[in-house]
């Protein structure tokens, strides 16, 4: 796991949590359901900070890409297992209505190489020659959006 797992908590569940004398740290290390409990959360904002967690869990990826993730219905890496990293991106790009900045590809780069080998040694960096090849060689989708995340829209 990550050193530093960011949850955005709000004041009140930071407040739980000192009451209850649990640092943010082992937040991570309770399932779901005791996150409800814990927390005194719903459901699906239990679910929201273990996917902040899993996500978060890849070394280089931090919580923006995080909550990208949730916003697009990603809750857990099992259910981008068998994805490709073109796929999701090019996915990614049509849910926020704009182009991304190439960074942003070679993060899809290195969630999918995590998921396929749990090799953390990678950072997402490491993945810019293998989008810039597959870039040159096969482009971007006719229906890519025109307008790039700097103009506005929802991006990462």
């Amino acid at each position: 796991m990550k050193k530093t797992i960011n949850y955005k908590l709000t004041l009140a569940e930071k407040q739980l949590l000192k009451a209850k004398k649990i640092s943010q740290k082992l937040l991570q290390d309770y399932a779901t359901d005791e996150i409800v409990t814990l927390l005194e959360a719903s459901p699906q904002r239990a679910r929201e900070l273990s996917a902040l967690a899993e996500f978060q869990s890849i070394p280089s990826l931090g919580i923006n890409f995080a909550e990208e993730l949730i916003s697009q219905g990603y809750y857990a890496l099992e259910q981008l297992k068998g994805r490709s990293a073109v796929e999701l991106f090019d996915a990614f790009e049509q849910h926020c209505g704009t182009w991304a900045d190439p960074c942003v590809e070679d993060s899809y780069r290195l969630l999918v190489h995590y998921i396929e080998n749990r090799d953390g040694s990678k950072r997402w960096w490491d993945f810019t020659a293998e989008r810039k090849a597959y870039r040159e060689k096969h482009g971007f989708p006719a229906n890519r959006p025109q307008k790039p995340w700097y103009q506005g829209g929802k991006n990462i």
